[in-house]
């Protein structure tokens, strides 16, 4: 079949980017579980969270990603790691995701908003989209997707860039005096145009430099446009 081609962002090296090989990771059989953490630094009952979060990095079906807020920032601290495009996304998965308003911490498991201390069970749902992150020997990353049996007619897609192991000493604010320990820090978001899912589809993403000392990794998810729940997600680091 056809191929379709959405060139969001080329993707040229920066002087000093992170320098990753070509490599490319494809998703699995079954639905991981993604964990979304929307947080703020500026918010007491957050840290607990965000230690939370960092445990789960790592584990075998598991892709996590925090979305720092921005609404905390006039109230004592500004995050630096907040951007207005994470609160909108959070306040856009009111009603689809089961939570009645935005709130922090705030954790979506595959879609749904998730108030207990634990994961759900891993999931024995099949896969009905195929994903894979390709990456060239430049650097250029390109995200594939590939429909299979049961694929909805329209798949949202959004990736995101993410770094790990940040520190920020908090000088202000409800945790004023606090060191706090950030992983899988979403540093770039994006949104791609609505799939239609009958044939493959590839987009180039760009590929930006890292924090130094804080290697990139990016997630990649599909889900249901009507629904919101989890169709795939694939992960790739450097």
């Amino acid at each position: 079949m056809k191929l379709i081609t959405w060139i969001l962002t080329l993707a040229t090296p920066l002087a000093g980017a992170q320098q990753c090989p070509a490599s490319t990771v494809q998703s699995g059989t079954a639905v991981p579980r993604v964990v979304e953490l929307y947080t703020s630094e500026g918010c007491s009952s957050c840290p607990p969270a965000d230690r939370w979060l960092s445990s789960l990095r790592g584990q075998t079906g598991v892709i996590t990603a925090a979305f720092h807020v921005d609404y905390w920032n006039g109230l004592g601290w500004p995050d630096r790691f907040s951007s207005p495009a994470f609160t909108a996304r959070q306040r856009e998965g009111i009603g689809m995701n089961g939570a009645r308003y935005a709130y922090t911490p705030q954790v979506v498991v595959n879609g749904r908003d998730w108030r207990l201390a634990s994961l759900p069970p891993v999931p024995a749902e099949a896969a009905r989209v195929r994903l894979a992150w390709q990456r060239s020997g430049s650097g250029a990353l390109t995200l594939t997707a590939e429909p299979l049996p049961g694929a909805p007619a329209q798949v949202l897609l959004w990736w995101a860039r993410l770094e790990d192991a940040h520190t920020s000493r908090v000088r202000a604010g409800e945790n004023r005096g606090e060191t706090l320990h950030h992983d899988s820090v979403v540093r770039n978001y994006a949104r791609l145009p609505v799939w239609q899912a009958r044939e493959p589809g590839a987009w180039t993403v760009s590929s930006q430099p890292a924090e130094p000392g804080h290697a990139s990794r990016w997630i990649a998810v599909a889900t249901d446009v009507s629904s919101g729940a989890v169709l795939q997600a694939v992960e790739i680091g450097c």
